[in-house]
């Protein structure tokens, strides 16, 4: 039985699309070879961040992040970068009477913007504010003091093979895989994820029906 259900973040809840042109434009390349070395290191496993450092050798993100919002150009999430079936799926599993969380690899800020959403959730987190980022097994281990239940009560929802499934498994969660952004695309039928991942969604909206059953 699933007590808690908890989301990552970046092409979990979040369409990156716009935040990915942001980066691009800011490091004057144009947009589709920003996605297009992000696709390369995705299938190859590797952190989407390093996708960067063939645009720019040796960056530094936390500086630039900074560099964007001292020009204005910071960090944004809003509403209109929330995936369709967000805010409905987590209102039912809420109205359900499950425990809903946000948590993912995000910074501060990101916190912040997520939670000015009002979002229908009891719980946001960012592994800047727990100063551990996924896969790390401590991130897993706050996740477990964050959400109520036993690990196996809980269910970790992302789009990732490595940072989501397999870690989140190993931690002794539930885990699902949202089929969309590069990543869920990418390893949707990965024998990996197949083995570990209790589900593979198509929506978000999948699981209101799946967690009565």
């Amino acid at each position: 039985m699933i007590k808690s259900v908890v989301f990552d973040v970046g092409e979990t809840l979040l369409d990156d699309t716009r935040e990915f042109h942001a980066w691009a434009d800011w490091l004057s390349v144009p947009r589709h070879t920003l996605s297009a070395l992000v696709g390369i290191v995705v299938a190859q496993g590797r952190n989407n961040a390093e996708a960067f450092e063939y645009v720019r050798p040796g960056i530094d993100l936390t500086i630039e992040r900074q560099r964007r919002e001292e020009a204005g150009q910071g960090e944004r999430i809003e509403d209109e970068d929330l995936y369709p079936d967000v805010r409905p799926t987590l209102k039912q599993l809420r109205d359900s009477g499950l425990w809903v969380g946000i948590a993912g690899n995000q910074t501060a800020r990101a916190g912040e913007l997520l939670r000015a959403l009002q979002l229908p959730v009891d719980g946001i987190a960012t592994s800047a504010e727990w100063g551990v980022t996924k896969p790390d097994a401590a991130f897993f281990s706050r996740i477990k003091e964050f959400a109520p239940g036993a690990p196996e009560e809980i269910l970790y929802v992302g789009d990732h093979r490595d940072y989501d499934i397999k870690a989140a498994c190993a931690a002794g969660l539930r885990a699902a895989l949202i089929k969309r952004g590069p990543w869920g695309r990418v390893w949707a039928n990965d024998p990996t994820v197949r083995e570990n991942a209790r589900w593979v969604l198509d929506s978000l909206m999948e699981l209101p029906l799946l967690l009565r059953t």
